[in-house]
Protein backbone atom coordinates (compact mmCIF):
# COMPACT_ATOMS: atom_id res chain seq x y z
CA UNK A 1 0.00 0.00 0.00
CA UNK A 2 1.19 3.63 -0.75
CA UNK A 3 1.81 5.78 2.23
CA UNK A 4 0.46 9.44 0.87
CA UNK A 5 1.96 12.00 2.14
CA UNK A 6 -0.52 15.07 3.56
CA UNK A 7 1.66 18.02 2.03
CA UNK A 8 -1.02 18.55 -0.96
CA UNK A 9 -3.30 18.87 1.58
CA UNK A 10 -1.40 21.46 4.27
CA UNK A 11 -0.72 23.29 0.54
CA UNK A 12 -4.23 23.83 -0.21
CA UNK A 13 -4.95 24.83 3.28
CA UNK A 14 -2.31 27.60 2.70
CA UNK A 15 -3.44 28.76 -0.24
CA UNK A 16 -7.40 29.10 0.84
CA UNK A 17 -6.30 30.78 3.85
CA UNK A 18 -3.99 33.08 2.04
CA UNK A 19 -7.11 33.77 -0.48
CA UNK A 20 -10.22 34.20 2.09
CA UNK A 21 -7.76 36.19 4.44
CA UNK A 22 -6.81 38.74 1.35
CA UNK A 23 -10.29 39.32 0.73
CA UNK A 24 -12.05 39.57 4.11
CA UNK A 25 -9.51 41.07 6.42
CA UNK A 26 -8.85 43.96 4.56
CA UNK A 27 -12.69 44.79 5.07
CA UNK A 28 -12.92 43.55 8.40
CA UNK A 29 -9.74 45.74 9.52
CA UNK A 30 -11.67 49.06 7.98
CA UNK A 31 -14.28 48.70 9.22
CA UNK A 32 -13.85 47.18 13.02
CA UNK A 33 -10.28 49.19 13.36
CA UNK A 34 -10.46 52.00 11.39
CA UNK A 35 -14.74 53.14 10.51
CA UNK A 36 -16.25 52.82 14.04
CA UNK A 37 -13.40 54.40 16.16
CA UNK A 38 -13.09 57.03 14.35
CA UNK A 39 -16.80 57.71 13.95
CA UNK A 40 -17.06 57.20 9.76
CA UNK A 41 -19.78 54.27 10.61
CA UNK A 42 -22.26 54.05 13.89
CA UNK A 43 -21.44 51.04 15.74
CA UNK A 44 -23.52 48.27 15.52
CA UNK A 45 -25.49 47.72 18.75
CA UNK A 46 -24.87 44.59 21.03
CA UNK A 47 -28.37 43.31 20.12
CA UNK A 48 -27.65 43.81 16.11
CA UNK A 49 -24.42 41.62 16.30
CA UNK A 50 -25.91 39.20 18.01
CA UNK A 51 -28.33 38.78 15.20
CA UNK A 52 -26.29 39.04 12.72
CA UNK A 53 -23.74 36.17 14.74
CA UNK A 54 -26.91 34.36 15.24
CA UNK A 55 -27.22 33.59 11.49
CA UNK A 56 -25.52 29.87 10.68
CA UNK A 57 -23.86 31.30 7.26
CA UNK A 58 -22.28 34.26 9.38
CA UNK A 59 -20.88 31.64 11.58
CA UNK A 60 -19.50 28.88 9.14
CA UNK A 61 -17.97 32.23 7.29
CA UNK A 62 -15.87 33.27 10.81
CA UNK A 63 -15.07 29.81 11.37
CA UNK A 64 -13.81 29.16 7.38
CA UNK A 65 -11.83 32.63 8.28
CA UNK A 66 -9.85 31.82 11.26
CA UNK A 67 -9.55 28.13 10.57
CA UNK A 68 -8.07 28.32 7.06
CA UNK A 69 -5.92 31.33 8.43
CA UNK A 70 -4.53 29.52 11.55
CA UNK A 71 -3.46 27.34 9.09
CA UNK A 72 -1.99 29.49 6.51
CA UNK A 73 -0.07 30.93 9.48
CA UNK A 74 1.03 27.24 10.65
CA UNK A 75 2.83 26.71 6.84
CA UNK A 76 4.03 29.79 6.77
CA UNK A 77 5.57 29.71 9.55
CA UNK A 78 6.77 26.15 9.98
CA UNK A 79 8.46 26.77 6.28
CA UNK A 80 10.22 29.92 7.57
CA UNK A 81 11.81 27.75 10.05
CA UNK A 82 12.34 25.16 7.69
CA UNK A 83 13.82 27.09 4.90
CA UNK A 84 14.59 30.59 6.03
CA UNK A 85 16.40 29.35 9.77
CA UNK A 86 17.76 26.07 8.30
CA UNK A 87 16.42 24.58 11.17
CA UNK A 88 15.94 21.26 8.55
CA UNK A 89 16.50 19.20 11.57
CA UNK A 90 13.68 19.74 13.63
CA UNK A 91 11.37 19.63 10.73
CA UNK A 92 9.02 17.53 12.48
CA UNK A 93 8.87 18.83 15.57
CA UNK A 94 8.01 22.16 14.09
CA UNK A 95 5.32 20.71 11.73
CA UNK A 96 3.62 19.09 14.92
CA UNK A 97 4.00 22.16 17.10
CA UNK A 98 2.62 24.78 14.21
CA UNK A 99 0.01 22.49 12.87
CA UNK A 100 -1.18 21.86 16.43
CA UNK A 101 -1.44 25.14 17.48
CA UNK A 102 -3.72 25.68 14.12
CA UNK A 103 -6.09 22.98 15.89
CA UNK A 104 -6.01 23.92 18.92
CA UNK A 105 -7.10 27.31 17.90
CA UNK A 106 -9.75 25.95 15.22
CA UNK A 107 -11.55 24.10 18.12
CA UNK A 108 -11.54 27.19 20.14
CA UNK A 109 -13.11 28.61 17.44
CA UNK A 110 -15.74 26.74 16.89
CA UNK A 111 -16.75 26.09 20.48
CA UNK A 112 -16.70 30.17 21.10
CA UNK A 113 -18.91 30.59 18.36
CA UNK A 114 -20.86 27.56 19.31
CA UNK A 115 -21.30 29.65 22.71
CA UNK A 116 -22.85 32.36 20.67
CA UNK A 117 -26.65 32.83 21.50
Amino acid sequence: MIKRHPEPLLWMLFSAGGVLSGLLMPILVLLLGVAIPLGWVAPPSRDELLDVLGHMLTRLTLVALCVLSLFHWAHRFRHTLYDGLQIKHLDEVIAIASYGVALIGSAITVYLLWQVP
